[in-house]
């Protein structure tokens, strides 16, 4: 399987993904896209909600390799 980063993810992904996605996590698309972009790293729990939300396509370690061992 893939491991993508979500800026990689997104790019494949049809117009409205980002909206969808920050809602299915319970975050706004503005904190989503400072996370697609770098600027920001999620929580340990939202890194988990993102490899479940992209079917293992993005992982939890990639988001957070400082808590989560490669």
């Amino acid at each position: 399987m893939e491991n993508l980063t979500l800026k990689e993810y997104f790019r494949t992904e049809p117009s409205g993904a980002v909206n969808e996605m920050a809602a299915f996590l319970g975050i706004t698309p503005t904190w989503l896209s400072l996370l697609i972009h770098a600027r920001k790293r999620p929580s340990p729990q939202l890194a988990k909600k993102i490899e479940a939300a992209t079917q293992g396509l993005v992982k939890k370690e990639s988001l957070r390799p400082d808590i989560f061992l490669l």
